[in-house]
């Protein structure tokens, strides 16, 4: 008969950061092994639970035996030998004469229908349940005992309960029973379990446990808000709060204080500390975002007076901000452009360098993007010259998250340019929602950093392959296209002028004068960061609008204009036709090795279509060009639409290989002609169907 299935590896206290992972993986392959071995039907659902010990799966509707089954197996061809043919129907159990033929786009074939005996649960579950652990994405396994088995943390126990029967077997060395752990303070002797569906509510009511991971969350934050208070909001992601949740099964939440005195320092290196070592929920107010002198903690048990819980981890949190701020205060005693030059002993690469050395070419890169776009250039290589001083700090040695941000507190502190250290601040993430900036410093800086990066690790060979990128070059590519993206939409078509992405890395590619780079490096680097912003826009324009505009490899800044235009030109009436004839148009130009643009002369026009045509391309061309000249790439699009009558005539009553091999040149330059005012905003044959 069909009952619940509950599975439960009990062990020392799981990684916290992987712990929801874990317990998703090990139910859901838990429950697909059991689905492959026709242990389930179409109403078998699957819960997955998880703590800091325990592991566990509960699967409702699981048959005590599969059932038997029939499949068919194909086998060699009806016209292979007849050794070949005993062979296939000796190892699939049957006769010679069982088989089928059965006929298949290859050819007939024999056929084999194989029955497959059921199989008891008792017999199968242990190495389901074995199996699925194996699979879990445990970076790094550890044995223990004096036995072979190897798990993320030491087995201490095994439950496998079929109803309210345990089902025998053994799993990395602990066998099962009905017997699972409570808290470890709340709940000292072990629980007997008498039915699987009794497996939460037994283990919340005598064990003290909420084996939820979801309903301990939930719990967790609910309390958190409570206890924060209408004015407050709490400082915590869902990272922290995952965190949280895989720490406690028995989830308290307790408010403390912090002194005064503490809130001088950069809040984000306050919430760091809190968060980072203590696991602990910073408050901020509601109404100015300031952060409050409190702090809530999530404890692991229940007290009547909690005020030494509260106390300890007060104290503790108090030595912590402590080094926080004698780091923060003795960093401020030196300059940042004291700390400059001791960057030349800290390497950057063994192939390219120090950190200074990188500095210098990052200056003299941003420079040259400040220039280029019209904006400070002092300012831009001031910026570049102290954006990586801060790595010598005592905060950023402790916490390395806080690369950039105590750039710029210490710049401030240093009374440099705002413009300057709002540079340094932005340059680990340029603000998105700027698109209207007015510090281009921190564009120029964070384009300069980026492309620096790629151009120097592409051209010593340190490129992404696969799933490996150890540089983090796919995450610099993105940057590089969002910072484009932000001049793109605060751009003046006048001015600024705006260097395009491979020009800069022609440039960059230039400063590694000690190790000259690989000689495809800049194209390479441009390949890449279009294949990236490929991706991006696929997951939301259509593939072929996408690809129309980015195989003409465009300036970056006007991307996403030139998808829009075709988006909308797409939405004409006109643009099948037109894309089917620029497509025909190109084939035949290719096949006839016409790669560059042509004039068609008048006098050698014959044919009233090919007249017709030539008249509507001069009618167009200085107003497509001057549209393409101001980027009005809509009008651009809209306005070759106009000339649909004429090119659908030209391709149904106009033969291109004339006889006359003059009048056929001139029609090929017609088409040349054609085909480079359609394909100036975007390759219009790529949206052919």
């Amino acid at each position: 008969m069909p009952a619940t299935l509950l599975v439960e590896v009990l062990t020392e206290e799981l990684p916290p950061k992987a712990l929801k992972e874990l317990s998703g993986v090990f139910a859901s392959k838990l429950h697909a092994g059991l689905q492959k071995e026709r242990f389930l039907s179409d109403a078998s659902a699957v819960s997955a639970f998880a703590t800091p010990r325990r592991l566990a799966a509960l699967i409702t509707r699981v048959d005590e035996r599969s059932p038997d089954a029939e499949r068919e197996v194909q086998g060699p061809a009806v016209s292979a030998p007849a050794q070949a043919v005993a062979g296939f129907a000796r190892k699939s159990g049957v006769a010679v004469e069982a088989l089928k033929k059965q006929q298949t786009p290859k050819g007939e074939i024999y056929v084999a229908r194989v029955r497959t005996n059921g199989s008891a649960l008792d017999a199968v579950l242990a190495g389901l349940t074995e199996a699925a652990l194996k699979t879990l994405p445990i970076p790094k396994a550890m044995r223990w005992g004096s036995g072979n088995a190897q798990f993320v943390r030491p087995v201490l126990g095994l439950v496998m309960l079929h109803g309210s029967r345990v089902v025998p077997g053994s799993v990395l060395g602990a066998a099962s029973s009905n017997r699972t752990l409570g808290h470890r303070f709340l709940s000292a002797e072990p629980i007997a379990l008498d039915h699987a569906d009794h497996y939460e509510r037994t283990l919340a009511e005598k064990g003290g446990v909420i084996a939820s991971f979801a309903a301990r969350r939930a719990s967790i934050i609910k309390a958190l808000e409570q206890a924060a208070g209408k004015d407050a909001e709490r400082v915590a992601g869902d990272a922290l709060l995952d965190e949280i949740t895989a720490l406690v099964e028995h989830p308290q939440v307790y408010a403390g204080e912090i002194s005064k005195d503490f809130l001088a320092v950069p809040q984000e290196c306050l919430v760091l500390s809190m968060q980072q070592h203590q696991k602990y929920v910073p408050l901020r107010d509601r109404a100015t975002g300031k952060l409050l002198p409190r702090f809530l903690f999530v404890s692991n048990i229940s007290a009547g007076d909690p005020s030494q819980i509260i106390h300890g981890n007060e104290r503790v949190l108090r030595a912590r901000l402590a080094d926080a701020k004698f780091f923060y205060d003795q960093d401020r005693k030196t300059r940042l452009e004291a700390r400059v030059p001791k960057l030349a002993s800290v390497v950057y690469h063994n192939k390219l360098g120090s950190q200074l050395e990188r500095v210098e070419r990052i200056q003299l890169l941003a420079g040259k993007i400040a220039r280029d776009m019209s904006a400070d250039t002092l300012l831009a290589e001031r910026a570049a010259w102290l954006s990586k001083a801060d790595l010598l700090t005592e905060m950023v040695g402790e916490f390395p998250e806080l690369q950039g941000l105590m750039g710029r507190y210490y710049a401030l502190h240093d009374d440099e340019p705002a413009a300057v250290a709002d540079a340094i601040g932005d340059q680990y993430q340029l603000r998105r929602d700027d698109r209207d900036p007015e510090n281009l410093t921190s564009v120029c800086l964070y384009l300069a950093d980026r492309i620096e990066q790629m151009a120097g690790l592409f051209g010593i060979g340190d490129r992404p392959t696969g799933e490996k990128d150890p540089f983090g070059l796919r995450r610099a590519a993105l940057g590089v296209i969002s910072a484009f993206e932000i001049l793109g939409a605060a751009r003046n078509p006048g001015n600024p002028s705006i260097p395009d992405i491979k020009y800069l890395l022609e440039f960059a590619a230039g400063l590694f004068t000690k190790r000259p780079l690989a000689a495809d490096t800049v194209e390479a680097v441009h390949g890449f960061v279009l294949d990236r912003y490929w991706y991006q826009l696929a997951a939301v324009y259509d593939k072929n609008v996408v690809e129309a505009v980015l195989s003409k490899k465009p300036p970056l800044v006007e991307v996403v204009s030139r998808v829009e235009a075709v988006k909308q030109f797409c939405s004409l009436p006109e643009a099948e036709s037109l894309a089917a004839a620029t497509k025909r148009a190109r084939n035949i130009l290719r096949k006839e090795n016409v790669s560059d643009v042509r004039l068609a002369r008048k006098e050698l026009l014959v044919e009233d279509a090919e007249k017709d045509l030539a008249q509507a391309i001069l009618n167009i061309r200085s107003k497509v060009d001057a549209h393409f000249d101001r980027r009005q790439f809509v009008d651009c699009l809209k306005l070759l639409s106009t000339v649909r009558i004429q090119v659908d005539c030209f391709f149904n009553k106009v033969l291109v290989n004339s006889e006359d091999p003059k009048v056929r040149e001139n029609r090929l330059a017609l088409l040349s002609e054609l085909d480079y005012m359609f394909n100036r905003v975007a390759d219009i044959s790529k949206l052919a169907t």
